[in-house]
């Protein structure tokens, strides 16, 4: 028998805490019933949920904590408040002890990535975590990152990017190789900043046998779906993020006032409606929610905030994939050379051209 994927959520997170969570989980589990759950946070609130909800609550155990990480609070007081006693740093803290497969949060975004990077720490080979999050484009689904876990790239974050980018895609869009593109101000070659022109070369040069590098794309190829894999370095990628969300939310807004306008309009909606149904699925971010931290000795899934159960669902089944699916060794198997090795490799002067290492590297 397939032995189930363990989920520790922290049941606190999030702008509705364990009242979304616990129903969340148990949405899950119906569509993926090989899972367990470990819940961390106040018991008071989450056993009444626990409960009510018997087929869940039979495969599920409770960790009390009375902390918790607050939604605005910064990385720095999060983890003076919390450090091993909240919520989240305990369930992050199940996945490092073996105790679970993969944590599961919808708290503060800065303070998670902060505790999930000194719990679990990077992997070998890796600088700098990362953010990744499954993307609707017209052909499908695409895996964008890092929407801002850390700001600025040199050319090896960018190539670290692009592998564990499309380790995930390997599992979520089921490619085997993945085609990967760069970010960019334009497709050509003599475009950009030094970091991604080189980061482009290195990629070119190395020929990596689990991707399939494209070159440059700009800002709307991310919803063309040009390709699998869009890497960009945190900053940016967090304003695309921000712009899309926004855009998308626009666009919604001046629908509603169409179809409001008159008579005319309402019965074209009626006639329409299951057609501009099928639209707000396809817009809705409850249906892709489930941010990845990339570049982690554990798997650790960022729910959005405001997530209601449907959206917590979809987080818990992003983090069941990851773990059934072994993102981590899938992300160690692409790595095509030690720390020391890639740095060599990788050392380029302001023109792009290769360098010599200095002596001792």
């Amino acid at each position: 028998m397939t032995k189930p994927v363990r989920i520790a959520l922290d049941a606190m997170g999030g702008d509705h805490g364990p009242e979304v969570i616990v129903p969340g989980a148990a949405r899950a589990l119906r569509q993926r019933p090989y899972m367990e759950f470990v819940f961390f946070g106040d018991a008071a609130r989450i056993r009444p949920l626990l409960d009510a909800n018997p087929g869940l609550s039979k495969i599920s155990t409770l960790r009390h904590t009375d902390v918790s990480v607050r939604m605005d609070a910064k990385p720095s007081a999060a983890l003076r408040a919390g450090r091993r006693t909240s919520s989240m740093w305990l369930a992050i803290e199940a996945v490092k002890k073996n105790e679970a497969d993969v944590a599961v949060s919808a708290g503060n975004t800065g303070a998670l990535m902060a505790m999930a990077k000194i719990c679990l720490q990077t992997m070998p080979g890796i600088d700098r975590p990362a953010i990744a999050a499954i993307w609707p484009t017209v052909r499908g689904r695409s895996i964008v990152l890092d929407l801002g876990a850390t700001i600025g790239a040199d050319a090896r974050h960018l190539v670290d990017l692009a592998i564990m980018g499309s380790a995930m895609a390997r599992i979520v869009l089921t490619i085997e190789r993945p085609t990967v593109g760069l970010l960019n101000i334009g497709v050509e070659e003599i475009k950009g900043i030094d970091e991604v022109k080189s980061a482009s070369r290195l990629l070119r040069e190395t020929g990596l046998p689990n991707l399939d590098y494209r070159g440059f794309v700009e800002g709307d190829d991310i919803g063309k779906g040009t390709v699998d894999v869009v890497v960009t370095e945190g900053f940016t990628g967090n304003i695309a993020l921000k712009t899309a969300e926004g855009t998308a939310n626009q666009i919604a807004q001046y629908l509603r006032e169409a179809l409001n306008h008159d008579l005319i309009s309402k019965i074209g909606y009626f006639l329409a409606r299951h057609a501009f149904a099928a639209l707000k699925a396809k817009m809705d971010p409850r249906n892709v929610n489930g941010g990845v931290f990339l570049g982690l000795n554990g798997v650790v899934i960022k729910s959005h905030g405001g997530s209601d159960a449907v959206g917590t669902a979809h987080a818990v089944e992003i983090g069941y994939a990851m773990a059934r699916h072994q993102l981590l060794s899938k992300i160690r198997d692409s790595l095509p050379l030690s720390r020391e090795q890639f740095s060599i490799k990788s050392r380029v002067d302001a023109a792009g051209a290769p360098v010599a290492a200095p002596s001792g590297s």
